[in-house]
């Protein structure tokens, strides 16, 4: 395989654009993946919606939304593109130890469903580090994020043409039994749910050990290292253990939504004692993703409370 750059010369603002084509496709390939994600949610809560009771949620999940997804990944690219490889470091270490305290204190069913479409914006920043991590120093890294972004397409394009095709024709497929997906989603659709558990748990694992190591080579010593991860480590514990405590005492409704406001919020506090001003937009661009991705999930994150 060669370097799209490798045979042309090297002009300072080539090699810019290269940069930024490294991180467009990076943030495709995250974009993909939260695609990939809402669909199969989606295609697993229409199948739980199928009885008189839920005729309302089931119209509004089978709703054919044909310019949101394209929009959704567009901007989602944008955002993961622009944010720094610092930022979307620690967003990823924040969301794996919240998630690992809430799946040991709540355990694992309705809100994991709920974790499935909070982690959104996390997932994406861990495919942008983790891919920032493997490829760095590859001779041939362009051309990698190429395939990787053609094949994080491919497999997004399939989820939403399975999302679409269940949700079009899934309740008289499975009753006739004479289309062969209908037929298997019938009998292993409840294993959605595990299927992304176990895809999530390998993604997120890769991240956090890229993220540690992306935010552990910008320190000279082992002292200056100190000084970043102690406060960075107590401001994490406290923040896991308010929203866990928010989590009992307040309703499902606005927790989504000030859970995103009060972890941008730690982030943007520790940043400015420990960080750089750079840093300070990031986390203004990872509010506006996290908002972005809780907006376009709004209907799933409904049906999940119903669950």
């Amino acid at each position: 395989m060669f370097s799209l750059g490798s045979w042309l010369p090297p002009l300072p603002g080539l090699a810019w654009g290269w940069a930024l084509l490294d991180a467009l496709l990076q943030g495709l390939v995250g974009a993909c993946a939260v695609s990939v994600l809402c669909s199969l949610l989606k295609v697993y809560l229409y199948i739980q919606c199928l009885n008189p009771e839920r005729q309302a949620e089931k119209e509004a999940l089978g709703a054919q939304r044909a310019l949101l997804e394209p929009l959704h990944v567009l901007v989602l690219t944008g955002v993961l593109a622009l944010v720094g490889a610092r930022v979307a470091a620690l967003v990823v270490l924040e969301f794996s130890l919240r998630a690992v305290s809430t799946i040991l204190s709540l355990g694992m069913g309705t809100h994991s469903m709920q974790l499935y479409l909070l982690c959104q914006f996390s997932l994406g920043c861990g495919m942008s580090c983790a891919l920032t991590f493997l490829l760095e120093g590859a001779p041939h890294r362009t051309s990698n994020l190429v395939l990787a972004a053609g094949l994080a397409a491919l497999l997004a394009l399939q989820c939403r043409r399975l999302a679409r095709h269940v949700c079009a024709l899934y309740q008289l497929h499975s009753e006739g039994q004479y289309c062969g997906l209908c037929i298997l989603l019938l009998a292993a659709g409840h294993r959605i749910p595990t299927l992304l558990r176990r895809a999530l748990a390998v993604a997120f694992a890769v991240a956090d050990l890229a993220a540690v190591e992306l935010i552990n080579r910008d320190f000279l010593s082992a002292a200056e290292a100190l000084r970043f991860w102690t406060p960075l480590t107590i401001c994490y514990a406290l923040l896991v253990v308010y929203m866990q405590e928010e989590a009992r005492q307040s309703a499902a409704g606005g927790l989504v939504l000030r859970t995103i406001l009060v972890r941008m919020g730690g982030l943007f506090i520790l940043l400015l004692t420990v960080g750089r001003w750079s840093d300070i937009l990031h986390v203004f661009l990872s509010l506006l993703g996290e908002l972005w991705c809780l907006l376009h999930s709004r209907v799933l994150l409904q049906s999940c409370r119903r669950q």
